[in-house]
């Protein structure tokens, strides 16, 4: 046991499986192909280290003495089950033969690419997109399907045969355990930010359920988006972590204690996260030096000027304005037209916003999109137009499925309606 006590060196293999079981994972599905065999096969590789390690000692490097020892683990599986299948004899075979220890040891020195490769499969444009989010959240962030369908109100059930019908399907195609070459990048990476981007807003304001947030969510998304720019600094990359770290940092100012939204305007910004405000300013200021941007850089820009105001009468929204501007131009949608219809109203005044938001109503793309009648309510609560502001509120509030948000827009409308004073005492 060299110079360990148990103690020390259990606390030792403690630290390496936290930190190496995702990586080794990752590996194992790129050497085995297949994603079940290698989740055994990382199972009887910790199994086996736990029985090895504390007898003699930790090896030089363990996460390669992982990877091999779950390699022939899972070759030993195959010959077992392969009394019943002949075909997976010659699948042990191949694999005893098509990798050999030095191979196995190099890959493991490498467990990033792995774990790129892992992602761009789990986001593969040929799966569905709600099977790319679990399967992603699932084998990239390690969390449990009865995690994954929690945070997302779905049964248990639906979730798990999302990711078994997703494995089948990439098992069917055969997709490649590969990261896409250079001219296919922009299309296989867009659907990896998409995934990302949407785990995250989930974790941010969630769609539905009584909950505001979904912190564990967010935090994943933001490590998933740490992972990929360190190993694929792509200017857009960089821009989605900027914007989702600029937005993140104003989580602990965003809910009142009885977990219901504060406005941006009425927040308190002291309580801001100023590292995290930091980190994301400069990495969007890096990726609009560079001066090759899309739509998640100009997104951060926005946020990063929010950052910057030391109060919300502070904030440039003339600058905001120019930046949604931009960012109608390169990826217009009716949310954005929405977003900057708000920023106008803060520059050129209620009416002017309200005037935007009724013609984007009216165009009927967003009429099911419960922000789009809250906008409407504030606006005409500003203007005065108390029963225009009232049936917007109750249009909001019959759309919305989050609980914390319907009872913050209960109280707007009480307010509006008398029934409770302002400060909602």
């Amino acid at each position: 046991m060299g110079e360990y006590t148990s103690g020390p060196l259990q606390a030792a293999i403690d630290a390496i499986f936290r930190a190496e079981a995702r990586r080794v994972k990752a590996t194992l599905i790129r050497l085995l192909g297949d994603f079940d065999l290698a989740e055994e096969a990382v199972q009887d590789a910790f199994l086996a280290a736990l029985a090895q390690w504390p007898r003699d000692g930790l090896p030089a490097n363990p996460r390669a003495w992982l990877v091999s020892a779950g390699r022939f683990k899972a070759i030993d599986r195959l010959r077992r089950r392969a009394r019943f299948d002949t075909s997976l004899a010659e699948l042990a075979w191949r694999l005893e033969e098509g990798v050999d220890e030095a191979e196995a040891a190099t890959t493991a020195e490498e467990p990033a690419d792995d774990r790129l490769r892992l992602i761009f499969v789990c986001c593969h444009p040929a799966l569905p997109r709600e099977a790319r989010v679990a399967l992603t959240l699932r084998e990239v962030c390690g969390l449990t399907t009865e995690a994954i369908a929690a945070a997302f109100l779905t049964a248990t059930p639906t979730v798990a045969q999302r990711i078994v019908r997703a494995k089948n399907r990439i098992r069917e195609l055969r997709l490649p355990y590969a990261v896409p070459a250079r001219g296919d990048l922009p299309e296989r990476l867009d659907a990896v930010l998409q995934v990302i981007y949407l785990v995250f807003n989930e974790g941010y304001f969630a769609s539905a359920g009584d909950a505001l947030t979904r912190a564990e969510l967010s935090a994943e998304a933001i490590r998933l988006g740490r992972l990929l720019a360190e190993l694929l600094p792509e200017a857009e990359v960089r821009g989605l972590l900027a914007l989702m770290l600029l937005t993140e940092a104003r989580r602990p100012a965003r809910t009142t204690p009885a977990g219901e939204p504060v406005l941006l305007a009425e927040q308190d910004r002291r309580r801001w996260d100023a590292a995290s405000i930091a980190e994301g300013c400069r990495l969007v200021e890096d990726v609009l030096r560079g001066g090759r941007f899309g739509p998640y850089t100009l997104q951060a820009a926005i946020a990063a000027v929010h950052a910057e105001a030391a109060c919300a009468a502070d904030t440039d929204w003339a600058q905001i304005v120019g930046l949604y501007d931009a960012l109608l131009r390169l990826a217009p949608s009716p949310v954005v037209e929405l977003n900057r219809a708000v920023a106008v109203a803060m520059r050129d005044g209620a009416g002017a916003g309200l005037a935007l938001v009724d013609a984007l109503l009216a165009r009927g793309e967003l009429g099911a999109y419960g922000p789009a009648h809250s906008a409407r309510a504030e606006l005409c609560r500003r203007l005065g137009r108390t029963d225009e502001a009232c049936a917007a509120y109750h249009r909001a509030l019959n759309l919305s499925r989050q609980q914390p948000e319907r009872r913050f827009l209960a109280r707007r409308l009480r307010v509006l309606e008398g029934s409770e004073p302002p400060d909602g005492d």
